[in-house]
């Protein structure tokens, strides 16, 4: 595996892209901090989120911000619609534009295209973004994964969708595993815990037990195994080991904050 994303800051907006991705000149892609927006409070700075603010022309603004930051096209982003399911959705030139209203695109908590200039965005505040590139196909994948998504294995749904849909070679195919709440405070019950021991990974990789039913359970490295596991070569996956509930200074967290907190977002287009 390769370690580290890369910090950038453009115009005060601070973001993380992956080194791999940027070698192959086919795409721009990011995935935002809390830093350089102009929402307010709770949701201080660059809040995403289109369910939890202050004032939705805050958003709006921030998404300008992040956009020219990273060189996206605002009117024609296309955001998911997560439900914590494993839907994965193809995105043509037809969806270009469904992102803050008027969007048909339900229950989807992965977005896959092989089409240039249509940038994909999911959301997230301690859920596990997952990108994809083949760079031989020429096809894009975003993927959040939150527990429930990475016990139904959305991950490797996510790469067997890119080989059945554009005939993506798994070997091609590079991931980037980004910040989420690490394993250092992630702690869960035996409901979750037993959820991830039907998965067909080492669970003492990802599972420590504390006692009185709990563990503390490494989203990273489940999914992680997950892509390793369906055929994804280790050198080609890039893991951030960025804790989104340790790093308050660069991330919202749902669980730190307890839900009074903003979103950031994965965005990723082919150029």
């Amino acid at each position: 595996m390769n370690k580290g994303f890369k910090r950038n800051e453009v115009n005060g907006v601070v973001f993380y892209t992956i080194p791999a991705f940027e070698k192959t000149g086919l795409v721009k892609h990011l995935f935002s901090t809390r830093i350089g927006g102009v929402s307010n409070g709770a949701y201080s700075s660059m809040n995403l989120s289109l369910t939890r603010y202050n004032d939705k022309e805050e958003v709006y603004e921030n998404f300008k911000r992040i956009c020219d930051a990273g060189g996206f096209a605002y009117g024609d982003m296309v955001f998911s619609d997560q439900v914590h399911g494993d839907k994965i959705r193809k995105v043509t030139k037809d969806d270009k534009g469904k992102n803050f209203s008027g969007s048909d695109i339900k229950n989807a908590d992965a977005l896959m295209t092989d089409e240039k200039q249509i940038p994909l965005v999911t959301f997230y505040a301690d859920c596990t973004p997952l990108f994809f590139l083949d760079p031989v196909k020429e096809v894009v994948a975003l993927a959040h994964a939150g527990w429930r998504g990475t016990v139904k294995e959305i991950g490797p749904k996510t790469v067997k969708a890119m080989i059945d849909t554009y005939g993506s070679n798994k070997e091609d195919i590079l991931a980037g595993i980004g910040p989420a709440i690490g394993v250092c405070c992630y702690e869960v019950g035996d409901d979750v815990a037993e959820e991830v021991k039907k998965l067909d990974i080492n669970h003492d990789n990802v599972l420590i037990p504390k006692g009185n039913d709990k563990w503390m359970f490494n989203l990273e490295m489940t999914n992680y195994l997950e892509l390793t596991g369906c055929g994804l070569k280790d050198e080609n996956i890039t893991l951030s080991g960025l804790c989104t509930h340790c790093n308050k200074e660069e991330f919202f967290s749902y669980r730190r904050d307890k839900g009074n907190t903003g979103s950031m977002a994965a965005f990723m287009v082919l150029i």
